[in-house]
């Protein structure tokens, strides 16, 4: 891909004095790249395929620019760790990885890209980045600011929630079976589907008999 093709790909989705650092981080050591459906789970991925010369990152289309950036330097530090060390031994967030997004991460972190409620706390996070943003309360709850479509319905924190409840998200049902960590265990009711979702995710609370208003 030329940059005419990046800039294409990027505007928008990211602020634009990122998307020149964004060619770079590409030029520098390139990758196939997709922008994906929506997926509950994840944000963005990355995953190593030993024997392949490219690699491939996905990012979610529906982002807000500032989380879209923060989850494309987040994937390409995945990307650059697994490049060097080829997958042998390395944990997905270990020390390889935080060290990787922190340097990446670096030159972005000024005012001319992030506005400020979003960078005081992202400075902070990136002092010992986790596995996902939304492991962040402070982080995640500024980030959510911006959004492209922001929800109509003011729900509440999955990880708020008491197992066994069962909640909506994006017009799917689901039952909260367990907390993980950062992420909570839960069974799509239509399909009996597992899924880890971000304990931080905005859901919607049924409410004794009453259905969900979606």
């Amino acid at each position: 891909m030329t940059k005419a093709d990046w800039n294409k790909i990027l505007d928008s989705r990211v602020p634009e004095k990122a998307i020149p650092y964004c060619f770079a981080l590409w030029e520098e050591e390139p990758f196939h790249f997709e922008i994906t459906r929506s997926r509950i789970s994840k944000l963005g991925d990355f995953r190593y395929r030993k024997g392949q010369k490219i690699q491939k990152i996905t990012i979610n289309h529906d982002l807000n620019p500032y989380q879209f950036l923060i989850t494309f330097v987040h994937e390409v530090a995945h990307h650059r760790v697994f490049s060097k060390y080829q997958g042998d031994g390395i944990k997905p967030h270990g020390p390889e990885w935080k060290q990787s997004f922190r340097f990446l991460m670096a030159p972005l972190l000024h005012k001319n890209i992030f506005p400020m409620d979003v960078l005081i706390p992202l400075r902070l996070y990136m002092s010992n980045p986790k596995a996902s943003t939304g492991a962040d309360f402070f982080l995640m709850k500024e980030l959510k600011k911006y959004d492209r479509h922001p929800a109509a319905y003011t729900g509440v924190l999955l990880g708020d929630l008491k197992p066994g409840a069962q909640f909506g998200l994006r017009a799917r049902i689901f039952e909260k079976l367990e907390t993980k960590r950062s992420r909570v265990l839960c069974r799509e009711l239509a399909t009996g589907r597992r899924y880890l979702i971000s304990r931080h995710a905005e859901v919607v609370e049924k409410a004794g008999e009453g259905e969900f208003p979606f």
